[in-house]
């Protein structure tokens, strides 16, 4: 029952009082219901087929009104009554269903809207930790099975309150059968708790299934430039075949467990009913009417008593999903970088210099720091280089300057402010950033730029491509600015892609430039028609490059080189290319030496 209850808190915290005035709906219902089961007796008596014997009945003074109207009148208005009470119990029913699913689909929104909030407003080692697949998982897959849970605990309280407000009608009929059949029932449902227990295993293999499968799907497809090149579709094929057969064993099992589960009840429920009467005639001398009307209650009842039993076991197979649900919720919760409405932010003007101080730092569950004791300062409307070799630091050490990562140890400083919590969104919205792996939406080229800048005018938009070398290319196109570009911009070229998010990040006319190898895939010629550009935004805005291609930093006012997560040499490009075996001369010669 803990289980049960686990998902009403959910669902209450989402629906408050529209979940009691609903319950209350359903108890009104199991009355009315309850009313029409009494009002059979009258009818059957007053239709002269048989007479049942009314009079010792509990309940026989409620109709005595009806002896003083003849039977021509008397049995029509029972009838209009009974009618009457099926009509509304029908128009209760209706109203129930819709707010039903006005709470089901609302929950389903509110997991899903307050899931992903919590995604986006987690931090950057988040995103490190946990994968893609898995968020998108819990987001889809997940959600969807834990919104099925829901509509079962819906359905769990309408059978409940019917089945108690049955049982107590039954009880005051003839409290000796009714005690002898809830025996009977507590029986049965005490030895079917192994279908509740095999109901929350199922749901259990069935979400780490679920996650394995979009896991394999989501990295398949990314990659399949890479399966289609090295003829990698069997081996895929095989892993595929394999993990959907093992998902369409757990769905039989599951349709296997739940057949197996009402199964049992009904022939239960046969086996208990039949007992009932026999002895209600041997044992409780039961008259007609009190017979008949606990037939009536409990033939109706059984039904509603197997329904429990499905939706518990819908709820034991949905508790796993929605418990991921939750732990990623808290987990986002523990990760949660900020709540700020970024409407609300001004971008951080940077006038004099970004400076580390002593910073380390080391990724989760790793022993060595990634970066070590770095204290560099970085000059405002001045462009500054990192380079090294791969694995030095670079990206890990622009992270920390984003606000992506917090160091371990030691500060960054933004004119003599330490970057925190508080400004750390306003440096976001001064910061532009170019990846080496550039990313675009499958949407309009016009609409993947507007999305720094909504409010840009055609012009602005033009001066951007133009500034990224991305303006003729972009004219060649069918719709132009509105040729829609593929899911990552896969009907572009990568150089073309490259150039685009350029112009992007150009268009949202920031303080503090961030260019993560951003010419690197670029011909010669556009190369240098973007280190031009570069080169005229130098004192208009802080310029941050990593660089691998070190002649593409010759005009850099400071370059900073990393090996092994620490600073080896600092200076100009000429000063450092005249170092001998130094760490940048020996980058230098190798990359002359590749030229060649």
């Amino acid at each position: 029952m803990n289980h049960v209850l686990y998902f009403l808190k959910q669902i209450h915290d989402f629906s408050g009082k529209i979940l009691y005035v609903n319950m209350l709906a359903m108890a009104g219902i199991g009355l009315l219901e309850g009313v029409g089961i009494l009002l059979l007796v009258p009818m059957i008596s007053m239709s002269g087929i048989i007479d049942l014997g009314t009079g010792n009945l509990p309940f026989a003074g409620l109709f005595t009104f009806l002896d003083g109207i003849p039977e021509s009148i008397g049995l029509p208005l029972i009838l209009a009554v009974f009618v009457l009470i099926v009509i509304s119990q029908n128009l209760i029913n209706r109203r129930i269903a819709v707010r039903n699913a006005i709470i089901q689909q609302g929950f389903l929104r509110h997991l899903r809207v307050k899931t992903y909030r919590s995604i986006l407003n987690s931090n950057w080692s988040f995103f490190i930790r946990n994968r893609k697949s898995d968020l998108i998982n819990i987001l889809t897959t997940e959600i969807g099975r834990a919104n099925a849970g829901t509509h079962s605990v819906l359905q769990f309280l309408a059978s409940l309150i019917f089945t108690c407000i049955q049982i107590g009608l039954a009880f005051i009929l003839s409290p000796n059968i009714t005690i002898f059949v809830l025996f009977c029932g507590l029986v049965l449902l005490f030895f079917n708790r192994r279908f509740l227990k095999r109901s929350l295993a199922l749901g259990n293999r069935n979400f780490e299934l679920g996650r394995r499968y979009i896991g394999g799907i989501t990295e398949q497809i990314n990659g399949i430039k890479d399966v289609k090149s090295n003829t990698l579709e069997k081996s895929r094929m095989n892993w595929y075949e394999s993990i959907t057969e093992q998902i369409k064993k757990e769905q039989v099992e599951y349709t296997h467990l739940k057949t197996t589960s009402q199964f049992y009840y009904k022939a239960a429920s046969a086996v208990i009913i039949a007992s009932f009467i026999y002895f209600a005639f041997t044992m409780f001398n039961a008259q007609a009417a009190q017979l008949m009307m606990v037939i009536v209650i409990f033939s109706r009842l059984w039904p509603k008593v197997a329904g429990i039993q499905a939706s518990l076991e819908q709820i034991f197979t949905s508790l796993p999903s929605l418990r991921a649900v939750e732990a990623l919720q808290q987990e986002c919760r523990q990760a949660c970088e900020h709540t700020t409405d970024l409407s609300s932010v001004s971008p951080l003007i940077v006038s004099e210099r970004i400076e580390c101080r002593d910073v380390s730092f080391r990724y989760q569950d790793q022993s060595d720091c990634a970066l070590k004791d770095i204290n560099i300062t970085i000059p405002a409307n001045q462009m500054t280089a990192f380079v090294g070799r791969s694995g030095a630091g670079k990206s890990t050490l622009i992270d920390l300057l984003m606000g992506l990562n917090q160091p371990e140890q030691g500060e960054v400083i933004l004119d003599d402010q330490p970057l925190t919590s508080d400004n750390l969104l306003s440096l976001r919205q001064a910061i532009s950033y170019v990846p080496q792996d550039p990313f675009l939406f499958n949407i309009s080229i016009r609409e993947n730029l507007t999305l720094v800048l909504p409010e840009a005018k055609e012009y602005e938009l033009w001066e951007a491509l133009e500034f990224a070398s991305a303006a003729d290319f972009v004219r060649s196109l069918p719709q132009g600015l509105d040729t829609l570009i593929g899911d990552r911009g896969i009907k572009l070229s990568g150089g073309e892609r490259q150039r685009l998010v350029l112009a992007r990040a150009i268009l949202r006319k920031p303080s503090i430039l961030v260019l993560d190898e951003a010419t690197s895939a670029l011909d010669t010629e556009n190369e240098a028609n973007i280190q031009k550009a570069i080169e005229k935004l130098k004192g208009k805005m802080t310029i941050i490059v990593i660089a691998h291609r070190l002649s593409t930093i010759r005009s850099a006012d400071q370059v900073v080189v990393l090996d092994e997560g620490k600073v080896v040499q600092r200076g100009g490009f000429t000063q450092l290319a005249e170092q001998k075996r130094s760490m940048f001369s020996h980058l230098l010669q190798n990359q002359l030496k590749a030229t060649h």
